[in-house]
């Protein structure tokens, strides 16, 4: 299960081009810029999901706020026309509970990546993280109903997306991400040339392998 790739495709051409005029941007700027932000989020969410704390708040979080009708209207959402629940529409809440304190790297390495000011990205990153959870949601409510009750492995599934996001092209975000949650420091300009390798590293230390 390839939550990045799934992620890609729930963003339509048109939805980009609302999600262009709402941050004013140009379509493939934001186009990039919003498969930096899926990246930089799986790999938030495969980090908090590496302990069992962070699984069961994520998990709690799933099961409460996020079914996955948010994916019903999307151009609503973007549009800010949809009547959305507050809690499965809080973006910024998202993102304070999956990046905590490097919000501001984070949204540094994207902007750098996509071309895009920080304020842009800044102005995406919480109507993508909606976006991120609603899939997650919807997905595990699926297997619950599939499987007769059974839960899918969310970190495993997780930690395969991230590194889904990392062979497309994302190696460094996530690295730079990632090694930023786990260690507080940014990597090193050589780690980030080298950012599948450092990615590995950082999974192998997540979930011991």
């Amino acid at each position: 299960m390839d939550l990045f790739k799934m992620l890609q495709d729930q963003i339509s051409p048109d939805l980009i081009q609302q999600l262009s005029k709402q941050i004013g941007a140009n379509e493939e700027q934001t186009s990039q810029a919003t498969t930096g932000i899926f990246s930089a989020l799986l790999g938030g969410l495969a980090n908090n999901a590496s302990t069992p704390a962070g699984l069961s708040s994520l998990t709690s979080a799933l099961d409460k706020d996020h079914d996955g009708s948010i994916l019903d209207d999307l151009m609503g959402l973007v549009s800010g026309s949809s009547n959305l629940n507050t809690p499965a529409s809080n973006g910024l809440g998202m993102l304070g509970h999956i990046l905590g304190n490097n919000q501001n790297h984070v949204a540094q390495q994207i902007s750098q990546s996509s071309g895009l000011n920080l304020s842009q990205i800044m102005k995406l990153m919480p109507i993508i993280a909606p976006i991120v959870m609603g899939l997650i949601g919807k997905l595990r409510s699926n297997n619950q109903q599939s499987s007769g009750g059974g839960i899918m492995d969310i970190a495993q599934v997780l930690m395969g997306s991230a590194q889904s996001a990392q062979s497309g092209g994302f190696g460094d975000i996530l690295g730079t991400v990632l090694g930023g949650v786990m260690n507080n420091q940014q990597s090193s300009p050589q780690a980030e040339q080298q950012g599948g390798g450092l990615l590995g590293n950082i999974f192998g230390k997540i979930f011991g392998k």
